[in-house]
């Protein structure tokens, strides 16, 4: 419990630095371009508005002092009284202050009673006096301060520049428009922001957690935490993945146990005819009496010990080479029928000194040949004939039999005993799956013969058959 409950918070934090992660390196980058696009458009709608209103007044500027050159310009006294008259009706006051500012640069009208008299002194008026050209600027009043925009046009007379007409107006209302402008663009960037941190975190929760679990029950697993299972919270395809891995696991489990068990159980079937082997080569040695019966009696015991070691070594072997794929086969035209009888025939008397008869039936009509490896297929006999006697013996009788049946050659061996359990049915063909039984046996005898049939294209398969005792039934196919 302590281990698991370390493993947890040990994930928990792993997740929590995976998640910390994620963020700093998904949300970093947009905020860094969130940032560059509203500095990017606050700038471009700063420059536009300051380029919009600039390019207002120069035109205002230069269609009133083309009037006033082209018009009025006639004589000094006719221009103070124009631009008298101008700085009275003119209608736009209340945004723009029209000036009128002599050659020495001091302010001689205004649309603003309280400028007359000063002087601006900015790079507009000097310029436009000096250069004879409209000229625009942008800055602080000298004065006040203020935040200011200003347009100066030269008026000319008798091409001297008898005085500078002058815009000014305050930026004040346009920054107000900036300001507001840039603030919904942050409030706009402010909502993608949050937007992509919400994803992010969906994202995070959804997927990239999940995965991040998976991935750690799956280092588990390959750690040797066989059987450990993920607790499944999603319903889409991670469901299924984690479904699919719990399976593994599960299964990668029950063969480790399979595994171990095989190992435990063929150390002790190789040790308990070794044993006899053995003991009664010794005492056969040591017998100083001779007697025959005895002596024929440990003969025997040490040639049937010593079948079943070849037969577990054989199995052994044989399963050596389904796990790394040299289990081949060598196809020639076979008969069937004659390979089953050999293996009855070898069989007939070892189940007869045991106790168990041995039946056989056939089929009225001849077998034709079949393409088949005939070393193999009485392989797949002689173990199904001893599989019979070993877990079925106990009925002492044994039916077999085979028959044409369609496009098929069909080989049934019956038992009369116990029968087998219907859950370890599923499970009955497995490697080193040996169930409820306390037989002797490697449990991977029926795995070869079923790669063994499955190789001719035939069917395995194993039941329990009416009225008790279990049935193998081999269908082989006649013509590839």
């Amino acid at each position: 419990m302590a281990e698991e409950e370390r493993d947890r918070k040990w994930t928990l934090l792993r997740l929590r630095g995976l998640r910390k992660r994620w963020i700093v390196n998904t949300i970093l980058p947009v905020l860094v371009l969130l940032v560059l696009l509203v500095t990017l458009v606050s700038v471009g709608v700063s420059t536009y508005y300051y380029s919009s209103m600039e390019n207002g007044l120069m035109k205002q500027a230069e269609a009133m002092s083309s009037a006033f050159n082209d018009y009025f310009m006639n004589s000094y006294s006719e221009y103070n009284q124009m631009a008298t008259q101008a700085v009275d009706t003119y209608e736009d006051k209340s945004r723009i202050e029209l000036q009128f500012i002599g050659s020495t640069g001091r302010i001689q009208m205004s649309t603003s009673g309280l400028t007359a008299g000063s002087s601006p002194g900015t790079s507009d008026i000097t310029r436009a006096i000096t250069n004879q050209e409209i000229t625009p600027f942008q800055g602080r009043d000298p004065e006040t301060g203020e935040k200011i925009m200003a347009v100066s046009a030269p008026l000319l007379f008798n091409g001297r520049v008898a005085g500078v007409m002058r815009l000014v107006t305050s930026m004040k209302l346009v920054d107000r428009q900036i300001v507001l402008v840039v603030f919904i663009i942050l409030a706009v960037g402010g909502i993608c922001m949050a937007l992509v941190l919400i994803s992010s975190l969906l994202f995070i929760n959804n997927v990239v957690e999940p995965v991040a679990v998976v991935s750690e029950a799956a280092k588990r697993i390959s750690a040797g935490s066989y059987g450990f299972q993920i607790e499944n919270k999603y319903t889409d395809e991670l469901g299924e993945l984690v479904d699919n891995i719990n399976d593994m696991s599960l299964k990668i489990g029950q063969n480790e146990k399979m595994k171990s068990e095989f190992i435990s159980s063929v150390s002790h079937e190789l040790r308990t005819p070794l044993t006899a082997i053995n003991g009664w080569g010794e005492t056969i040695l040591e017998d100083t009496t001779d007697d025959p019966a005895q002596m024929r009696r440990g003969i025997r015991i040490i040639l049937n010990e010593a079948r079943r070691l070849s037969t577990m070594v054989e199995e052994l072997l044989e399963f050596s080479k389904m796990e790394d794929g040299r289990f081949t086969l060598r196809m020639e035209q076979v008969d069937l029928q004659a390979e089953f009888e050999d293996a009855i025939f070898t069989y007939g008397e070892l189940f007869r000194q045991e106790g168990i008869k041995l039946n056989y039936e056939c089929g009225d009509e001849d077998l034709p040949p079949i393409p088949g490896d005939s070393e193999r297929l009485k392989q797949v006999f002689c173990n199904v004939l001893d599989n019979a006697a070993k877990h079925g013996g106990s009925g002492k009788r044994i039916d077999t039999s085979i028959s044409r049946e369609g496009e098929f050659e069909v080989v049934r061996v019956r038992d009369y005993g116990p029968g087998i359990p219907e859950a370890e049915l599923p499970f009955i063909k497995q490697k080193f799956y040996k169930g409820s039984s306390k037989a002797r046996g490697s449990g991977i005898g029926l795995a070869v013969c079923d790669e063994i049939v499955g190789l001719h294209n035939g069917i395995f398969t194993i039941g329990n058959a009416d009225g008790g005792g279990a049935v193998v039934t081999i269908c082989l196919p006649v013509k590839e």
